[in-house]
Parts: structure tokens; sequence; C-alpha cells
């Protein structure tokens, strides 16, 4: 399965635990595929590690942490008065609320080797 939203940047700890970060900023249009992309992610994780959730030291497999926020841009207009050398701004018309989620995946060798894949990871 190809992912067209989450980007994963990959890197590993001295204890051989591979750790996947995406981040992805989308519009209202486009939250719903974020969402579905995510849930195919850690619907497949559950699939092939059930019950494997959660800290290696707690006997878990592999993990995730899951942030969002939502903010609405909103543009300034900006004008030089030349005639007393000031720059004067007033808001424009705000845009639509733009969602940006953070998402991070972690496991052994195994569960990472797999991920990549099964989502063509790099």
């Amino acid at each position: 399965m190809n992912l067209h939203y989450l980007d994963f940047d990959y890197s590993e700890d001295e204890d051989g635990t591979g750790t996947f970060d995406a981040m992805a900023s989308v519009l209202p249009a486009k939250l719903p595929a974020l969402h579905a992309e995510i849930a195919a992610v850690l619907a497949w994780a559950h699939a092939h590690w059930p019950d494997a959730c959660g800290p290696s030291e707690e006997g878990g497999v592999w993990q995730y942490d899951l942030q969002g926020s939502q903010e609405v841009s909103t543009p300034l207009e900006l004008v030089f008065e030349s005639a007393d050398g000031q720059l004067r701004s007033s808001p424009g018309t705000p845009a639509p609320p733009r969602t940006t989620i953070t998402f991070t995946l972690s496991g052994g060798a195994d569960f990472c080797q797999a991920l990549r894949g099964f989502f063509n990871l790099d």
C-alpha cells in the first residue's frame, strides 16, 4: 500500500528500536484521507501484532504517538504610507483551518521490516 500524506523519516536507537516519524498538514477537504491513512497503518499494526502495542519494557513490540493541532491563517494586508513612513496592516479574510498531525510509530526490527515492506517505505 502506498501512502500519499504520510512521509516517514526513520531513525534507530542503540538498542535497535526503529522509529518512524511523519507530519502532515492538510486543509479540511483532505482531512478524511489523512485520517484514513493513519487508520490503515494502525489497523495493519494491530492486525499483525495484536495485543503487542505498548512500551518494550512492558513487553510491547510496537507503540505509537499521535498529536494534532488546527490553525487558522489570516493573511495581513500591508501598506506602506510614504507620507509618514509607517507600515499599516489590517487582517484579510481568514483561510480555512489547516490540521497538522504528527505520527510516531516505533518497534523492533521485525516490526520495522514488515512495516517498510507493506507500506513501501524507503
